[in-house]
């Protein structure tokens, strides 16, 4: 073990496991086993913990027991837990664990820059909306830990208390927006209950569109969701009325939601080379449609990201096409680098056919946990990788994996969460297709499991039957989302089976070339002034418009934008050099100035405007005003300068009154007709 490395501390957790660290990669033969880490072999942690070296247990079960002592001793290195024992070693008799766990370990010691946080200030004021009685004692139990108020949308079964501890009022919610700390709401029929109410609860002065704001919101009504995606919004709290249970725990956890807290921004955004919209038309707008939880909205040009309400699924991030929306819960580059060192040390340790098991830290965990305790486990070649959202995921990392040896890629998430995948299956039918059109096996190589059952994951995991790298290699993933994407399809490609330079791609993916019909375009460069991408350039030396394909991002700026509706788009990957030079896709030959020869315009386009002008218009109805159309700037304005009729010229100026001119007034008398103004 190197300087450099961390500490490994494992444990056979009471010889349940069968663990040699000398057939561990990257371990010393002389690293101890321990039998029970976590009680009577507690010193050895603590030993670890007095060296001051960064450790890594292998063991999350007793990470809080662990993270208590490492207090108490006031330590201050770094202590990663990896669970190598549900994942890799309580597995089926005759697996050899050992190859995998090398690559937990190995992938547990890749880390990268954290990403940023932002604090959330919340003051406890609660809004508790649902019907009658129910929702009275629900304010009744959070008053003193809250400060609530209660919207009542049904009060017929109210009966009010001889104290009223909470102020009371009737309504529906209207919209709610926002999230924990700075909630919105505005509600219609809004009215104060009555003071003197003695039966049924009485509310006066209804009245619509009051609006006020809140920290908390307890949504009790059973009705539909007052957000989008109520479950990642956080602050909000929705429970079926009819649950018991399920309101007990909204209670308990609302009741604690007060204070200062922290919350990852999960995603940066870099308006310089957002796709989304130029001078008021709308091109990309795959972050809006991936978005399951309603963060991002639009505000024409660009978009905009509320980071309390988003919930870090980074669908955006996965689709966006030029990277304007980069992912940081964990970084791009972090994420391949895991991916990389997961497989490498896999085979260096002499493991076979790896199939990589994508999970979230949530729903993947509890399936991997229930298959280790009641059946066999993982297969041996079944390397699970926990992300904060499998939808994190876009073409550049699945490639990444394949080039990095992965045999198979499924995707694992709870079936709650099939509205929220569209994206991450786009992505999948992208690599697939990439990968085929290079001669790889691709249908089978990246799959979507929606499954809650244990026994229905087991049978996700053969390898793909096609063929696929045979020799493991690795990128750097270094620059932007497509430089990443671009070199990993660049070493797929020198070792494919049946590469092709153009391969024909879906629909939505963010590869392609525009085709431009000459006859009907004018050049009027209007594309190239909208390309975000700076694909499509002009010529300052003749009318023309060229495109360099390999920065081409499908987002269809270019055909929304021209007048003529000459653009079309075609989704597709070009490997060919060309793709990287600018191709002329229209020119024409200039038009000259029939006075100077000065060029302006097009041919094309002065021709027609003379066709469509000349002795139709009124401005345009002699020779000599139809050849203004044909002339330059100034040669137009001179021309018409002289023209007899040109409304540029005015009458003739007056003659400047002189000295000589009153000097004569004094010696001729006027008349009573000098005064009179002529008609």
């Amino acid at each position: 073990m190197t300087a450099t490395q961390p500490r490994v501390l494992l444990c056979d957790c009471e010889k349940t496991m069968r663990l040699d660290p000398a057939r561990i990669d990257g371990l010393d033969a002389n690293t101890p086993l321990h039998t029970q880490l976590c009680r009577s072999q507690l010193a050895a942690f603590e030993k670890a913990l007095a060296t001051g070296e960064p450790l890594v247990v292998g063991c999350t079960q007793e990470a809080p027991l662990f993270d208590e002592l490492a207090e108490e001793h006031g330590a201050t290195q770094r202590i990663d837990y990896v669970n190598i024992r549900e994942r890799a070693g309580w597995c089926a008799r005759g697996t050899d664990p050992h190859p995998k766990i090398s690559a937990l370990l190995a992938e547990a010691m890749v880390t990268g820059e954290p990403a940023s946080l932002r604090s959330i200030e919340s003051d406890g004021v609660c809004l508790i909306y649902g019907k009658g009685q129910q929702a009275l004692d629900a304010a009744r139990a959070l008053e003193g830990r809250l400060s609530v108020s209660l919207l009542l949308s049904d009060a017929s079964d109210l009966v009010l208390p001889t104290v009223l501890e909470v102020p009371v009022h009737s309504g529906r919610i209207r919209t709610v927006s926002g999230s924990l700390g700075a909630f919105s709401v505005t509600v219609d029929a809004y009215a104060q209950i009555l003071p003197s109410s003695r039966g049924s609860a009485q509310f006066a002065m209804p009245r619509d569109g009051a609006k006020s704001t809140c920290s908390l919101i307890l949504d009790l009504s059973g009705e539909t969701p007052l957000v989008t995606a109520p479950d990642k919004r956080d602050g909000y709290k929705r429970v079926d009325p009819k649950d018991p249970a399920a309101v007990a725990r909204a209670l308990f956890d609302i009741s604690d939601m007060v204070g200062t807290f922290e919350k990852p921004v999960y995603v940066e955004y870099d308006a310089s080379i957002c796709a989304h919209g130029r001078s008021g038309k709308t091109g990309c707008s795959k972050c809006l449609d991936a978005c399951p939880a309603g963060a991002i909205t639009s505000n024409g040009n660009q978009i905009a990201i509320d980071p309390g309400i988003c919930g870090g699924c980074g669908s955006c991030a996965a689709h966006c096409p030029t990277g304007a929306v980069a992912y940081q819960y964990s970084a791009r580059d972090t994420l391949i680098h895991r991916l990389q060192t997961l497989l490498a040390t896999y085979a260096n340790a002499g493991g076979k056919d790896p199939v990589v098991l994508v999970h979230d830290e949530s729903h993947g965990l509890d399936l991997i946990n229930a298959m280790a305790r009641f059946s066999d486990g993982l297969p041996g070649n079944v390397l699970p990788v926990a992300v904060h959202a499998v939808t994190v995921f876009g073409h550049d990392a699945m490639l990444a994996a394949v080039l990095a040896g992965a045999r198979r890629m499924v995707f694992l998430c709870p079936p709650s969460q099939a509205d929220e995948t569209a994206a991450l299956e786009r992505e999948i039918a992208l690599a697939t297709a990439l990968l085929e059109g290079m001669g790889y096996a691709g249908s089978d190589v990246f799959s979507l499991a929606l499954e809650a059952d244990p026994d229905a994951v087991a049978g996700c995991f053969t390898p793909a039957s096609g063929p696929l790298p045979t020799t493991p290699a690795t990128v750097a993933p270094v620059g932007g989302k497509r430089d990443v994407a671009r070199s990993v399809i660049s070493r797929l490609m020198q070792s494919a089976p049946a590469p092709t330079e153009v391969i024909a791609l879906p629909e939505t993916a963010p590869y392609g070339r525009i085709s431009i019909d000459a006859e009907g375009c004018t050049l009027c460069l209007a594309c190239v002034s909208s390309c975000p991408a700076n694909a499509l350039a002009d010529n300052p030396d003749k009318p023309q418009v060229s495109l360099t394909e390999a920065a081409c991002v499908q987002c269809g700026l270019c055909a929304t934008t021209c007048p003529e509706n000459v653009i079309t788009l075609e989704p597709r990957y070009n490997s060919a050099p060309e793709a990287i030079r600018p191709i002329v896709l229209h020119e024409e030959e200039p038009a000259t100035c029939v006075s100077c020869g000065k060029p302006f315009g097009t041919k094309s386009s002065i021709a027609r405007i003379r066709e469509k002008l000349s002795g139709k218009h009124w401005m345009f109805q002699r020779e000599d005003q139809a050849r203004l159309i044909e002339m330059c700037d100034d040669c137009r304005i001179s021309a018409q300068w002289e023209m007899p009729d040109t409304p540029l010229r005015g009458g003739a100026r007056p003659r400047i009154a002189t000295t000589d001119d009153y000097l004569a007034l004094e010696k001729t008398p006027l008349s009573a007709d000098d005064f009179l103004k002529d008609d």
